[in-house]
């Protein structure tokens, strides 16, 4: 049974890495979208360059996650269509110009 927990425990780890980091690009390439809105077809085409299972609906995960953090704005169209605006609040975390709470794996700047 300890080799079950180990890998539930490896796989919870790996899972939280996952998104966590998928945050990071979210925030990066809005980020460099700007002042245009980024769609989330566009967002998961990019995310899918580093996951190649990523789907819309982990993509839509964490910008909500996101949004709760006021790091973005999410809209949806007439259409249904989504996409995001980074907040002030977002831009500085992008750009590091403050520091990043936990839940989001921003490289240290080097």
């Amino acid at each position: 049974m300890s080799d079950d927990l180990d890998k539930s425990l490896l796989l919870a780890r790996a899972a939280k890495m996952r998104s966590e980091f998928m945050r990071w690009i979210v925030l990066l390439v809005a980020n460099m979208s700007r002042p245009a809105h980024l769609t989330l077809r566009t967002l998961l085409q990019v995310v899918q360059g580093e996951y190649q299972d990523a789907t819309e609906l982990e993509v839509r995960r964490e910008l909500d996650y996101l949004e709760s953090r006021e790091l973005l704005k999410v809209f949806t169209d007439t259409l249904g269509q989504v996409s995001v605006d980074l907040t002030r609040h977002g831009i500085d975390v992008a750009e590091y110009t403050v520091p990043v709470d936990p839940g989001i794996a921003r490289p240290k700047k080097g």
